[in-house]
């Protein structure tokens, strides 16, 4: 299967492939997952139309970069995969990526942290290093049900705008990036955010939140510490760490 896949993709996909393949292991690794209930979708290069989502039953920690499935718009198989695939699991991302170019990576989480903070009315407050730079680029979008009305997608792309993390209200996480390497690096910020928020709430004393000016000028301080948004000086660490704990994502 991986010879055949590698075979009939160029080596852009197939990089594409493998990182998108580390990014649901990561997901797992650090218990952000689902079950089989959440995606990560990317567009596949040089294509406006193409993109790569997760086989639909396989657990996170499985994927491979060959089971990964190659689907259009309307989340149709493009490229011939035994592997079923969820088109109604489809529809944020492809909201996302109709309407935002830059956004070649969608990743959406359904984790506890995420969801407990998306249903508080107030959402996330400033009160970490990490949730000032989740609020410099934050969007909210309220929940309308199960998202398979094809009709939210206006809403939820609008809410989003030009933003790289976006609160589901009730729901769970969602971030873009140019790669899997920024939009996990951006989850990762994001989770965090929320769970230091969960204890801190926990611990039922006075909360000491970030003055505004700090928190809105986050955003240009975080290029620099990240060498560009989030992903590049993590993402080969992260792989080292797949690598020891769990192999063969890149098969």
């Amino acid at each position: 299967m991986s010879n055949s896949v590698r075979e009939q993709v160029s080596e852009a996909e197939w990089q594409l492939r493998v990182d998108l393949a580390a990014a649901y292991r990561l997901v797992a690794l650090y218990g952000w997952d689902d079950l089989v209930f959440t995606h990560i979708s990317a567009r596949v290069p040089d294509t406006e139309n193409q993109f790569l989502i997760n086989p639909y039953g396989m657990t996170f920690d499985e994927v491979t970069a060959s089971s990964l499935v190659k689907v259009d718009q309307d989340c149709n198989k493009i490229l011939d995969s035994p592997y079923p695939v969820n088109p109604a699991g489809f529809t944020i991302h492809s909201a996302v990526h109709a309407a935002r170019e830059d956004a070649h990576c969608v990743l959406h989480t359904h984790s506890l942290n995420g969801v407990a903070i998306s249903a508080q009315q107030e959402g996330l407050l400033p009160l970490s290093q990490q949730a000032s730079l989740v609020l410099a680029s934050l969007g909210y979008h309220d929940y309308e049900g199960i998202a398979l009305n094809e009709d939210e997608k206006p809403r939820l792309v609008n809410d989003l705008g030009d933003n790289t993390f976006l609160m589901l209200r009730n729901h769970g996480l969602l971030t873009v990036g140019q790669n899997p390497a920024d939009a996990f690096l951006a989850m990762y910020v994001f989770e965090a955010a929320c769970t230091v928020q969960v204890r801190a709430l926990a611990g039922g004393r006075e909360l000491s939140p970030i003055a505004p000016d700090i928190v809105e000028g986050t955003k240009e301080a975080a290029m620099v510490v990240t060498k560009g948004l989030f992903g590049g000086i993590a993402w080969p660490g992260l792989l080292r760490k797949l690598d020891r704990q769990n192999p063969g994502y890149d098969l």
